[in-house]
């Protein structure tokens, strides 16, 4: 029976075009520059190799140029969150209609989510938050921080939907048992049970769900 959803944070609470994400990047290659001393014209390139390497920028630095996790945490996400986010009703409606136990699992930091969360008018609404953090700031889509996080919820994945924009953080939602949301404009892959345009739809979705054959082979309840 699934009684935990599994929530993304950045373009998955929010959609992409709030552009968000795009301060974070800007601070990624201020920080790349300024504070680990790398010449400017290597920066982007550097980014993009430790990303495919690593699943995000932050274990390239810790490797490669012994860069403070937590020092680039703080660095990266000092943005201005407010000025792109609003309380969102209709996501506190949506959220609010599930009756599961509602989780965000994300590469951001703790301090980062707080802020969106609290942008959005929803920080309440969530029972925890894990982070970067929860597997020795090993990102998704590696798969020891999906681990970490059943056994800290003491959930084995048959009981979780994960709900996320990256189809491959899908991936290993997928082999633990999961079932699988992608949200967005990213093309599905098999392992992707459902496809939706925004996060508002997933009430709706788990609803489908429950009342057709796909409950059973998705280990969900079935309604009456």
């Amino acid at each position: 029976m699934v009684d935990v959803i599994l929530f993304d944070l950045d373009n998955t609470l929010y959609p992409p075009e709030r552009e968000l994400f795009s301060l974070i990047d800007r601070r990624i290659n201020r920080y790349m520059h300024e504070v680990a001393g790398i010449p400017l014209e290597d920066v982007d390139v550097l980014r993009r190799r430790y990303w495919e390497r690593y699943g995000v920028t932050m274990q390239g630095l810790m490797r490669h140029h012994q860069v403070d996790p937590e020092d680039y945490l703080r660095y990266v996400h000092d943005i201005d969150v407010a000025s792109r986010l609003q309380p969102d009703v209709a996501l506190r409606r949506a959220l609010q209609a599930l009756p599961q136990q509602r989780v965000v699992f994300t590469n951001s930091s703790l301090c980062h989510t707080e802020r969106v969360l609290n942008a959005l008018g929803v920080a309440d609404l969530f029972d925890r938050v894990f982070d970067i953090r929860v597997a020795d700031y090993r990102p998704k889509p590696w798969p020891e921080p999906y681990r970490q996080v059943l056994a800290q919820l003491g959930r084995p994945g048959s009981a979780c939907v994960m709900v996320e924009d990256s189809v491959a953080n899908l991936r290993p939602a997928k082999e633990l048992g999961m079932a699988t949301i992608l949200v967005g404009d990213n093309r599905p892959e098999p392992y992707v049970d459902a496809h939706l345009s925004a996060v508002l739809q997933v009430p709706e979705t788990l609803a489908a769900w429950t009342d057709s054959g796909a409950a059973a082979s998705l280990g969900l309840p079935v309604s009456g």
